[in-house]
Formats: C-alpha cells, structure tokens, sequence
C-alpha cells in the first residue's frame, strides 16, 4: 500500500513539472509594460526645520501642502519574469498654506513637481493575480514656484524651493485580462523628500528658510498593456 502512494505521489510530481505554469503565459507576453494611471498625490508638507528667521515669523508656525489628482505614466522592463525596472511620468501642481501659529495663511501659491522616480520590482505571481514590492531613488524637481497671497504681502514676493534626492518605497498588484497583453494594475508608493523652500524680497534678500517633510503618498489605478 506505501509502494502505491509513494508511485502515485511520484507520478503527480512528475505532471506538475510537466505542465506549463499559467504565470509563463503572461510572462512570456513581452518584456514591456505601459501604464496609464489616475494616481492622487498627498503630501504632508510640515515644517521640519527653520533654516532661516530674519523674516520674524512667530513660534508655532506650521504648513501642510494641499493634495492633487493627476494622469500619470508608466513604463515597465521586465529583464526576468519576476524582477523588473519601472520609472513614472507625470507632472503635478501643489500649494502650501500656513498652520498653528499661520493657521489661514497661504504660504506658496502654486508649486509644479517633477517626481523622477526609478524603482526595482520583485514580482510575486499568485496565480493571475501578480503582487509586487519595490523601492528606489527619486528626484524631486520644483518648477514654477510663486509666493503665496501672505508672503508677498509681508514683502517676500519671491519664492524658490530647492530640487531634492529622495527615495521610494512601492507596492501594488497587476491583474491580467486574459492572454492579449491588458491588465488593470493598482500601486502605492511612499516618498521620502525633505525639500528646502526659501522666501525672498524683490531685491533677492532671502529672509525665511524652512525644511519642509514633503513625504507624499502616491495611489495609483488604471490599465496595463504589456507586449
């Protein structure tokens, strides 16, 4: 009876690694992956440091920066079936208001980020559902920046926040729609970047400094084509 089980528990070993595993399907479908996502940015965007006081503002001041939806895209190479590179693309607009001791003061009007972002992916397939971590360097560049409403009323008209090396951490799931190549995809990453935004007077005297724990998160959703 043990001589049976042991050839039948042999016997289906052997079938197991005979038949093609249904991830090599979809894996085999291509190397690249194209995403377009709806992704919600949420900074935090408090004070972490005063560099720079001359500007006189009062103890207790703080800041917190608004929240933005936005198109973004990305692109995926997958140099083995489970390990891959991606780097995003998008293009968001943010600005920072005062809080505690400048609770309903605008601080910078508006802010335009680049968040260049390079991040390895560990895929690990569960069936046709295909989670995934990863983590990464990013650069933060800031464009466009204006004062707010408040600063250039108190004669700081000018405001420049300094680009900024960071990193990500990532974690999400694919989710293929057959055998053509379309998936749906969801993706969260956490950014760590702690920026310096600097406030001047129209001559260029900067009088307020301050480090500011941007550290958004950045949910993702959408579609996936890959080929």
């Amino acid at each position: 009876m043990t001589s049976k089980i042991n050839l039948l528990i042999g016997a289906a070993a052997l079938a197991a690694l005979a038949a093609p595993a249904p991830t090599l399907a979809q894996d085999n479908q291509g190397k690249l992956q194209i995403k377009l996502l709806g992704t919600a940015v949420l900074p935090d965007g408090k004070i972490s440091k005063v560099r720079n006081n001359a500007a006189g503002v009062p103890a207790g001041t703080q800041s917190f920066a608004s929240d933005n939806v936005v198109p973004t895209l990305a692109v995926e190479y997958f140099f083995s079936p489970n390990f891959s590179v991606e780097t995003i693309c998008c293009l968001t607009a943010h600005h920072i208001n005062g809080a505690g001791a400048l609770a309903g003061t605008n601080l910078v009007r508006t802010v335009k980020i680049l968040p260049a972002t390079v991040t390895l992916k560990a895929h690990m397939p569960l069936g046709p559902i295909k989670p995934y971590v990863g983590a990464g360097p990013t650069y933060f560049i800031f464009i466009s920046e204006k004062s707010g409403t408040t600063t250039t009323a108190l004669g700081l008209p000018k405001n420049k926040i300094d680009d900024k090396v960071g990193f990500a951490l990532q974690a999400g799931v694919d989710v293929p729609l057959g055998a053509n190549g379309f998936g749906l995809s969801l993706d969260a990453k956490r950014y760590f970047v702690r920026p310096v935004a600097h406030w001047s007077t129209a001559g260029g005297a900067e009088l307020l400094a301050t480090r500011h724990k941007l550290d958004p998160w950045v949910l993702s959703a959408g579609v996936s084509y890959r080929f």
